[in-house]
């Protein structure tokens, strides 16, 4: 007998079982093997999703089946997902067609499973980020400089399947369960068109830059690439909840000497001091409109403002509030269909400009990755963010802050 067969016969059994285990957990993260095929691949892998039943009730962790991906479908393993609050718009289902039982989520960031037929750009082993709305390439919006809003894969709240086959990738006992925004990162494992991921630096750390998913990018992006500051200028931000900070944070980065904060609630104004806003204005205080109170306090106007709570009275401040000749104007929040936005024509025409943005005019494949870098450069702060960190299994305390109004970004952990 050789000496390696005597060593093997003197050890327990268990040691070999935990060898095993613990090799195998290597093998799974090790990036020397991360281009070669996933051992799961082509097969439907079960795993743990917090799902939706019902509108405004708590998630309930489920035991669902994740179908492989299809054509130019990508499946990615979530490490970590945020709360934004579009997902509990959606969960509320207060003002739209209820489409449930639905698996939520869409701030993220992952490790790709196994890519499907004709995906080129992406492999095993990728790191990611799932983005509510994509980048085909091909249509006439992609192929613009100017346009992010992609024809195929543009933001869809109603639909609840895959654009392939018009089916779901998830299920629970073979009953479907609704895909939301084409992510659903609220499940370990999820399938996504291959055109809404972005590929990333790997040494970025995921439970960091998953917030650059949604919000935190659409407010940056609305001052950087829409309202575009000069270095010295003056920006006005209406609304200092998550997407307001970044876009307030977006001014820091372009230099802008005057950083005036709008919001309703004061427990605010001392939290986004860290972001670089300057000086408060609450309207409540006042007894006249606010775009009047800040044109008194910057000599006629603020050469740029961005508006992101969706109130039509503060997007028209945010519109009035800007300086004649050359103030600029940037609607960043969305409000009800039915709300309709009035100013006087003359407005317009002293050469104040007004634009809205959708994602803060970021294409998701191109321009995340180097949003990431920014973070990674240390120009971009994120870290100040996050205010809460959570298990999966404890995802509804993510809903009960948000709720509550508490903190900016809940990290959810998915292998906690």
């Amino acid at each position: 007998m050789s000496h390696i067969h005597r060593l093997r016969a003197s050890l327990p059994k268990r040691f070999f079982s935990n060898f095993y285990c613990q090799s195998t957990k290597f093998l799974h993260s090790s990036p020397l093997v991360t281009n070669n095929m996933s051992s799961t691949a082509g097969l439907v892998i079960p795993c743990k999703a917090a799902v939706a039943w019902e509108a405004g009730k708590p998630l309930v962790m489920e035991r669902v089946e994740v179908a492989p991906p299809q054509a130019m479908e990508v499946r990615i393993k979530v490490k970590y997902t945020s709360l934004c609050h579009t997902d509990l718009f959606f969960w509320e289902a207060k003002t739209q067609t209820p489409l449930f039982p639905r698996i939520f989520g869409h701030e993220a960031a992952g490790i790709v499973e196994s890519v499907g037929e004709g995906v080129t750009d992406l492999q095993v082993g990728d790191h990611v980020l799932p983005v509510f709305t994509g980048e085909c390439g091909e249509c006439a919006h992609c192929k613009s400089e100017e346009s992010n809003m992609c024809e195929l894969l543009r933001i869809n709240t109603e639909r609840g399947v895959m654009l392939s086959d018009g089916k779901s990738r998830f299920s629970i006992n073979g009953t479907p369960i609704n895909h939301f925004l084409g992510t659903s990162t609220f499940s370990e494992y999820t399938v996504l068109h291959s055109g809404c991921l972005a590929k990333l630096n790997p040494k970025a750390p995921l439970d960091k830059v998953c917030v650059l998913s949604c919000g935190i990018s659409t407010g940056l992006g609305a001052t950087l690439n829409v309202a575009k500051p000069k270095k010295g200028s003056s920006v006005a931000i209406f609304g200092l909840g998550a997407v307001g900070l970044a876009a307030a944070e977006g001014a820091r980065i372009s230099g802008a000497s005057r950083i005036i904060g709008i919001d309703l609630n004061p427990n605010r104004f001392e939290e986004a001091k860290k972001f670089g806003v300057t000086e408060f204005v609450n309207p409540k205080d006042y007894d006249r409109p606010v775009q009047e109170v800040i044109a008194d306090m910057t000599d006629g106007g603020v050469d740029r403002s961005v508006e992101c709570t969706g109130n039509i009275n503060a997007m028209i401040s945010a519109f009035e509030c800007v300086h004649d000749g050359w103030g600029v104007a940037v609607l960043v929040g969305v409000p009800s269909k039915e709300a309709v936005f009035m100013t006087k024509p003359i407005n317009v025409l002293n050469e104040r400009t007004l634009k809205g943005t959708f994602f803060g005019n970021y294409k998701p494949r191109t321009d995340l990755p180097s949003v990431v870098e920014m973070y990674m450069n240390k120009k971009l702060e994120l870290d100040k963010f996050i205010t809460h960190r959570i298990p999966f299994s404890d995802i509804n305390k993510a809903f009960d802050l948000m709720v509550k109004g508490e903190g900016l970004r809940c990290i959810i952990s998915m292998e906690d």
